[in-house]
Parts: C-alpha cells; structure tokens; sequence
C-alpha cells in the first residue's frame, strides 16, 4: 500500500477535476464522421452531462437534455440528446447559410470562452432540429453588446428528429482554430455553458446546464468549466 500510494496520487493530480459545474471532453483518435447518434461507436461509451432545470434552477420537467463532448488535435465535438413535448420549428429551414435570429425557435447552445481574463468575449455555436446554425462572436459588455454575424467559425452540425419517441439530437464540430490561441491538449481548460430553447410560446421552455438566475444566457459569470481530458 505504501508503494500504491504515491502512484495513485500522482494519478489523481493529473486527472482533469470533475463536478456540478465541469464538463470533461473526452480524447478521440481521430475525426469522425457527424452521425447525430448517441447509440453511435463515435458516442455510445461517452459520458455526458445533464441539463434540466431552467436559468432560475427550477426543473423542467420531460425536458431533460443530455450534452457528451469529444476532442481531436483539430476539432472539439458536442452532441445534444434533447427530449421534447412539443416543437417549434421555423418554416422554411436554410441549412446551407446561417440562419439570423435562430434562437427564435427550438435550438441547442454552446457559449464557450479560452479567455478567462476577458470572461465577456466567447463564442455563440447554436444548432435548431432540423440542422439550421449559426454561429456569433460575442462581446457583452454592455446591454447593447453586439452580435458579430459576419464572423465564420467553419463548424460544421449535424441534427435529426426522433418523432416517435419525441427526442431530437444534434452534432457540432467546431475547429480549435476558431476559438483559442493554444494547440489543443489534455488539461485545458474552457468556460462553457449549454442552453436549449424548446416549444412553442406562451409555454416556451428553457433549458440550462449553469443556473444563471437572470432573464438572459449571456450571462459569463455563471459559466461552468470544459476541461479536455484524456
């Protein structure tokens, strides 16, 4: 046991934090082909983390949102299982271009940050059911903070709809290169929070990893930690 023991802390030290409010990446191989399934060889023995209370921390019941990620030297990977009772789509899907104002209507997020001295510069990756996107530099300094459409990520999102069993998923491979200086390696570390918008109004939900206790997502403070593992 004396031998065991400073092997196992040193181990332990090496090993990326894990809790409430951290998500760990997992390493891939390599880049894999987006395929929206969680039952996929790419997904089915990841972990993940939940989501499923509202910005206030009140539940939300039959909404409970699932969100796995995965890293290669190029690309970070997120995959949403999104549980739903009724959807809000918008007419006329534009999968080919991004779509302005896509959180008008059923959508997943990912604000994620590498600047932790800025925590209000990050970007905006959303993705809706049907495959729609679009992607925002954001800078909220101020209640006028602006959205950045002109910005391209280069990311690339993937999405079905399981209407029988009333779940819908969606994918996202985002470059490294479009959102931190740093090569990408085991130990970084991200501010990241998830969020989905779902249903129709008056009774429209919303769906968030870190409480935020205010009325709107672009709440830094309230950020969670990614940290890519091994």
């Amino acid at each position: 046991m004396r031998i065991l023991l400073p092997v196992l802390l040193v181990f332990l030290a090496a090993a990326p934090a894990a809790g409430p409010e951290t998500i760990v990446s997992r390493r891939a191989a390599k880049d894999f082909p987006l395929t929206a399934d969680p039952a996929s060889p790419y997904w089915k023995d990841v972990p993940g983390v939940i989501a499923e209370n509202d910005a206030y921390n009140k539940p939300t019941p039959g909404h409970r949102t699932e969100i796995r990620s995965q890293w290669t030297d190029r690309h970070l990977y997120f995959l949403f299982i999104c549980p739903y009772q009724e959807l809000y789509l918008k007419p006329d899907p534009v999968t080919d271009k991004e779509t302005p104002e896509l959180w008008e209507w059923d959508v997943a997020e990912v604000f994620i940050g590498a600047d932790f001295t800025d925590i209000r510069h990050y970007r905006e990756f959303e993705v809706s059911p049907r495959g729609e996107w679009v992607d925002l530099d954001i800078h909220s300094n101020d209640l006028n903070w602006p959205r950045d459409m002109k910005w391209n990520s280069g990311y690339q999102v993937k999405a079905r709809i399981d209407r029988e069993r009333k779940i819908w998923y969606a994918e996202m491979k985002i470059p490294f290169a479009s959102i931190d200086s740093r090569p990408p390696k085991a130990g970084n570390e991200f501010r990241v929070n998830f969020y989905r918008l779902q249903g129709p109004p008056p009774d429209r939900k919303q769906v968030t990893w870190r409480p935020t206790f205010t009325r709107t997502h672009h709440t830094p403070e309230s950020f969670g930690r990614l940290v890519l593992g091994e």
